[in-house]
């Protein structure tokens, strides 16, 4: 199992972070999912390529940028 760092952009409350968190936890592979809205980042457990990872950040309205 990898950890994923990912930027997380676009984000100005819980809610934000519960929609990010669901986006990641869609993809297949993702074992778990956590995001800080201070920092502006989420790690990502699991076998899921970073790719995927940033396509569902992009389809919740968020933008993403691999920081591993």
């Amino acid at each position: 199992m990898q950890t994923t760092t990912l930027g997380i952009s676009g984000m100005t409350c819980q809610h934000c972070v519960a929609a990010v968190t669901k986006a990641l936890q869609s993809v297949p592979g993702v074992q778990s999912a956590q995001v800080d809205l201070a920092q502006g980042k989420a790690s990502v457990d699991g076998s899921a390529p970073v790719r995927l990872l940033i396509d569902a950040v992009t389809k919740a309205g968020y933008s993403a940028t691999d920081k591993t």
